[in-house]
């Protein structure tokens, strides 16, 4: 589950990463501005794509800011909704760009990011309330995304939750038909008492900062045990759309994420579980080998499913 040490390239992004931490201990003026900086270093040598389109579309709350990658050399192609992370209080479409390239690349198919609104300005259930519109607009709008119908949906860390949740509810709400989801490091199920939060507390996510994501986004006290806050509150996912569960070994959500595949097999869901054991969360979307690596393997899967 966890290797010796951490990968030699991950360690060196932390390095570059250092002044965005703690994020519990830094005000959100700063935060946010500091976090879009630090992004910078995962930006380089962006993978080419066939196009990349702002767009907005409708919303709950008013139009929401997406943008529509599409394969080099693509005809009709099936889409990807992919929601970013960032504890639902950070990240945007420029964070995860180069993660978004490389998933379109990988996948052969249409990717549309999408801005949901952030916490603790929005908290729960707008982000949650975004995801599910857009993925609903992106069902009844193929010709404005990849052409073909067949869709699915991703995202890392809060966005692999947000896509999760969008998979629980397009089941229970006979939603859009989804072939697939890709949840990288998903913040489901974490509890302090975890051997993850205990070991790894601190290398990137400290036990404060879990609880101040938290405190920003659930606002209410009785949200904390809504499956559509966290889908490891379901009784019940059976008929939820097969999934990528990706976890690392340094992260503090590890144990969480590999529960929540675990439930997912339990309730009779296809499930493709890997752990990257010298990794730590946010690996993704750093510029390393594993985050390429990471990134072809979700693609095949969501390139096959969709095909």
């Amino acid at each position: 589950m966890q290797a010796d040490a951490i990968d030699p390239q991950a360690e060196a992004a932390l390095e570059r990463r250092r002044l965005s931490l703690p994020h519990s201990r830094v005000g959100l003026k700063l935060l946010r501005p500091v976090a879009r900086l630090v992004s910078r270093y995962g930006t380089r040598n962006r993978p080419a794509v066939g196009s990349v389109t702002d767009l907005r579309i409708p919303g709950p709350a008013g139009d929401v800011r997406a943008r529509r990658y599409r394969p080099p050399d693509a005809g009709d192609v099936p889409t990807v909704v992919f929601f970013h992370g960032g504890g639902y209080v950070l990240g945007g479409l420029e964070t995860h760009d180069v993660l978004c390239r490389r998933l379109t690349r990988e996948s052969g198919c249409a990717v549309l990011s999408v801005a949901y609104r952030l916490a603790p300005e929005h908290p729960f259930p707008a982000a949650v309330e975004d995801c599910y519109a857009a993925t609903e607009w992106a069902a009844a709008n193929p010709d404005r995304l990849g052409g073909a119908d067949g869709l699915a949906v991703a995202g890392d860390s809060a966005g692999g939750t947000l896509a999760a949740v969008v998979a629980l509810m397009a089941a229970e709400r006979d939603g859009p038909d989804l072939a697939h989801q890709a949840l990288i490091y998903p913040a489901t199920g974490v509890e302090q008492r975890h051997e993850s939060v205990r070991r790894n507390a601190g290398i990137v996510l400290d036990r404060a900062d879990l609880r101040f994501f938290e405190d920003c986004y659930i606002e209410n006290e009785i949200h904390r045990r809504n499956p559509y806050a966290d889908p490891s509150n379901a009784g019940d996912l059976s008929g939820v759309a097969p999934a990528t569960v990706i976890t690392a070994g340094f992260d503090p959500l590890r144990d969480g994420g590999k529960n929540y595949a675990e439930q997912l097999l339990a309730d009779g869901v296809d499930v493709r579980y890997e752990n990257y054991p010298a990794q730590v969360h946010g690996f993704a979307t750093m510029a390393i080998d594993a985050a390429e690596d990471v990134a072809a393997g979700i693609g095949r899967d969501l390139g096959a499913a969709l095909r």
